[in-house]
């Protein structure tokens, strides 16, 4: 009888750890380190404005213009515009030429801030 007692016993003792094994928590993965996002390289901030008519460039670059206004087309070139008149700095310089964004053709922005605006008078 006091081996049934003892065999029951330990029994209930297994089984009972076995259960209170399954009934604990599963550990969660402790999260990851957070790493910093990848810092995006922003672009440089307009410190300059100069505004230059095709005719005024050597007949190479004026070529070379001609070829990239080519290849971006119509819709490129409408949003440069649209982005001129929407930045009051450049809007206001082409302003105090007499020039319209309507002529502007190309530009440039140089990591120093310099914008190098190519119009382009109507004709």
């Amino acid at each position: 009888m006091r081996k049934t007692i003892l065999f029951a016993a330990a029994a209930s003792l297994a089984l009972a750890g076995a259960a209170s094994a399954q009934q604990q928590p599963t550990p969660q993965p402790s999260p990851a380190p957070a790493t910093p996002a990848p810092a995006t390289p922003k672009a440089p901030t307009i410190e300059s404005v100069n505004i230059v008519d095709i005719t005024e460039l050597p007949k190479d670059t004026q070529t070379q213009v001609n070829q990239i206004v080519a290849q971006r087309g119509d819709a490129g070139l409408q949003t440069l515009r649209k982005s001129i008149d929407a930045t009051p700095k450049v809007k206001s310089a082409l302003e105090a030429k007499g020039i319209s964004s309507a002529q502007v053709i190309a530009a440039s922005l140089q990591p120093n801030g310099a914008l190098t605006l190519i119009t382009k008078k109507a004709s």
